[in-house]
This record gives C-alpha cells, structure tokens and sequence, in this order.
C-alpha cells in the first residue's frame, strides 16, 4: 500500500511539474518556434518526494491512515472467518437445533460479509479522497512556488525528470535543490494535536 501511494504522488508531482511552465506566464513568448535559446530547466521529482518537508508529512499520514484501515479489516475479516469455521463445525456436528436455527446463522454470516465488503469499499474511497486531496495541495504549493521563483529566473520551460523520461540532461539545467529549499522555507506544517505532542515528550 505504501508503494502505491508513493507512486500515487510520484504521478501527480510529475503533470505538476509539467503543467505549471505553461501556467507562469498566459502570455505566448515571442522567439524561435524551434526552441533555439529557450532557457530550461528541470526538477528530479523522486528527491523532491523524499525531501520536500510537506510531501513527507503526508505520505505519513496516508500511510497511517492506509495502515488503520488494513488493520481494521484484518480484525473484521478474521471475525467473520471464525464465524464461518463456527458454523460449518456446527452445521458438521449436527449442533443446530433445527434448519431454520442454522439457516438463520447463515444469514446473518452473509450480512456480515456484506458490511465487510461495503467497510472495505468506504475506507478505500476515504483513502482515494485523502490522496486527491493532497495531490491538489502539492499541485498548488509547487505551481504558487514555480510562479513566484521564476519571476526572478525566467525560465521559459520547467520540466519534471523521474526514471526515464527525460533521456538525457545537462546537471546545469538542474534546479531540483533551488526548488526543494524554497518550498521547504515557505511550508508552514500544521500544529500537532495536544495529545501527539504529549506522546513525543514521553518517547524522549
């Protein structure tokens, strides 16, 4: 689950980055259609993923929450395969006292797993709707960001590089620590509720 929510991140921070060139400037440059003398420049999305002071909050976050949901579902699951186990040793043993008593265990076996399959199908969406909700909040912070910086350093197109996807590149174009440390100075993380910080203290 953490592999996909990283990557989940990775996916979004990438059309950001790709994006927000387009964004900084409504008005159409005037030059070269062949790019001769276009001033460029690129971030390594996977540092700013593990570097970026905000990106590593959430992704504690979603992993908390990704953890909580998982352990929920296991408790829930093993409840209800007990059940199943007790009924059938039941239903083998003759322990029912007529069809009706066991038909009537059964049903209520097949509601709960019903509201195991609609619990797992809430949480999933919960997480989902976490997620897009940060992935427009890093979109916002890096294109405020990407705006503001290139004010002063007119870049005519920021690309992001992660793997592949930029076969080759000049480390001169790379901007990727400029941007880190500027988001990083500008992020505010929330307070910690009471209740965290008091656990912090006690762990010292």
């Amino acid at each position: 689950m953490k592999k996909y929510i990283l990557s989940a991140l990775t996916i979004a921070l990438m059309a950001s980055c790709n994006n927000a060139s387009s964004k900084m400037d409504d008005q159409p440059v005037a030059g070269n259609a062949s790019g001769v003398g276009m001033k460029i420049a690129y971030v390594e999305v996977d540092s700013l993923m593990t570097q970026y002071d905000f990106a590593k909050d959430y992704s504690v976050t979603l992993q908390k929450k990704s953890n909580n949901a998982r352990n929920t579902l296991t408790q829930k699951g093993n409840a209800l395969q007990a059940a199943v186990n007790n009924f059938q040793q039941k239903l083998n043993n003759n322990g029912f006292q007529s069809r009706e008593q066991a038909a009537s265990v059964q049903a209520a076996i097949e509601r709960q797993q019903r509201d195991l399959q609609e619990l797992q199908g809430r949480l999933e969406g919960e997480l989902a709707s976490e997620t897009a909700k940060f992935n427009e909040a890093l979109r916002d912070s890096l294109q405020n960001f990407l705006k503001a910086y290139n004010n002063d350093k007119h870049y005519d197109l920021i690309l992001s590089k992660a793997g592949d996807n930029i076969l080759m590149a000049d480390k001169k174009y790379d901007i990727t620590v400029d941007v880190i440390n500027g988001l990083n100075k500008r992020y505010k993380p929330a307070a910690k509720p009471a209740a965290e910080e008091k656990q912090a203290e006690d762990k010292k």
